[in-house]
């Protein structure tokens, strides 16, 4: 725990504090004077300041080495709440955390094709009930965040029509809460720091299988958005320059060789596998996987229904890889190794020391993609004579975004970072106390 305030560029010192004992879980006092190198007066009158505003709570005491024994602190995890929605073509996820971004509720509705109007006015709908639902307060609850992969310079294709919609604005109009937007990937990281199963000090990638493939970077606890807020699109990195054309515009892909879409698509050419899956084939010339349109941004992706086929075809082939179809687990295999040599090229360039496996389709079949990913980075992986890279699969792949895109909205409202500007005082900030 020493020193994480003064490598984590808070706003305040009550927002230092406090994510001191966020992520400490139970904490002194005098743990909090250690960890952050404020003053003992600083530290008593912030902690008194949080308790009395129902942030944080006394939870008893250390046991004594002697002396008298200290209160530990810890969060009031009943005291704000946050709500997450993860907006994707094949559902469309909702997640209620508390304040130690532990889920409350989640569920999954109707995905986010169709009339966008609309379907904001559904999503208001979702989030009012799931917090009534609940039986939390809406006075503690924060805010909303929304993350998809709607954003940046290239949405997916089945996604084109929200790439001019101002939906969070919408939501927030709709919802009547504060709305906090944000990337999928980078939310699925967040939250898993957010949770405490992250190290502050760690320098950390999530890697996001969902109907694509990216990675979300968090450095000493701050996420790593890049210029547009695409980092860590691990899915575009070029494997083979002349591989498969990509819906991106590039070829050889990770995405286009090693994604959900991809898998699919070579499971429909093996009849074999086909009958064993129960695929659908579509007629030539049209569906998931045709090259006939000429675009390929319409490959796999083209439309919702056809995320929402590839997403069910994609674990018909898991099924079947589990009950021994030689096929279906090649070419899983061969994914995975995809996978793999991807995130090592992720480990090289970030130099971790951890990696989590997450989303919707690494949840279905991350006893193969795991494993896969331990190996490579184990062989190849360049500093690995000077650290090894821990790799796990989360907790909760199956719904890491929305989780994350709560406590998108928790760190915004509760412990905001300091904005960021040049570099040279990027360096000295990182180097210095937080502010008194």
């Amino acid at each position: 725990m020493g020193g994480s305030s003064r490598a984590t560029p808070h706003t305040t010192s009550r927002a230092a504090v406090l994510d001191v004992i966020r992520a400490a879980g139970t904490i002194s006092r005098a743990g909090l004077v250690a960890a952050t190198g404020f003053t003992g007066a600083t530290i008593s009158t912030v902690v008194r300041a949080l308790i009395d505003d129902g942030l944080v709570r006394e939870t008893g005491r250390a046991e004594s080495t002697g002396g008298k024994p200290r209160v530990l602190l810890q969060l009031d995890e009943g005291a704000r709440y946050a709500v997450g929605v993860h907006l994707d073509p094949v559902g469309i996820t909702y997640a209620l955390t508390d304040l130690t971004g532990a889920v409350v509720s989640r569920v999954t509705r109707a995905g986010g094709g169709g009339d966008a109007t609309a379907i904001v006015t559904r999503m208001a709908r979702q989030v009012e009930a799931l917090v009534e639902g609940a039986g939390v307060e809406r006075d503690r609850v924060l805010g909303v965040g929304l993350v998809s992969a709607t954003g940046g310079p290239r949405p997916l294709p089945s996604m084109r029509h929200w790439a001019h919609f101002p939906v969070a604005e919408e939501l927030e109009r709709e919802v009547g809460l504060p709305v906090v937007p944000g990337n999928d990937a980078t939310a699925a990281a967040l939250g898993e720091y957010w949770s405490g199963g992250v190290n502050e000090a760690s320098i950390f990638a999530a890697v996001y299988m969902g109907t694509g493939i990216g990675a979300g970077l968090l450095v000493n606890g701050i996420p790593y958005h890049g210029a547009s807020g695409n980092a860590g699109e691990i899915g575009h990195a070029c494997l083979d320059v002349d591989g498969p054309p990509c819906w991106c515009g590039g070829r050889g892909c990770v995405e286009a060789l090693a994604g959900p879409a991809a898998v699919v698509r070579a499971a429909r050419a093996d009849a074999d596998l086909v009958r064993a899956a129960e695929l659908e084939v579509p007629e030539a010339g049209s569906g998931p996987g045709s090259r006939e349109s000429g675009d390929v941004r319409d490959d796999a992706w083209g439309d919702g229904r056809s995320v929402r086929s590839a997403a069910a075809e994609f674990a018909a082939v898991v099924r079947a890889a589990r009950r021994g179809q030689p096929t279906a687990r090649a070419l899983l295999d061969r994914s995975a190794r995809y996978l793999a040599v991807a995130a090592r090229t992720l480990a090289n360039v970030m130099d971790l020391d951890l990696l989590v496996l997450t989303g919707p389709s690494l949840a279905l079949a991350g006893s193969v993609y795991l494993p896969a990913i331990r190996t490579e980075l184990d062989r190849a992986f360049f500093a690995r004579a000077s650290h090894p890279v821990e790799v796990r699969l989360s907790a909760s792949a199956a719904t890491a975004p929305a989780i994350g895109a709560a406590t998108m909205v928790l760190q915004s409202r509760l412990v905001p970072l300091r904005p960021r500007t040049r570099l040279p005082e990027d360096l000295s900030e990182a180097a210095a106390p937080a502010p008194r």
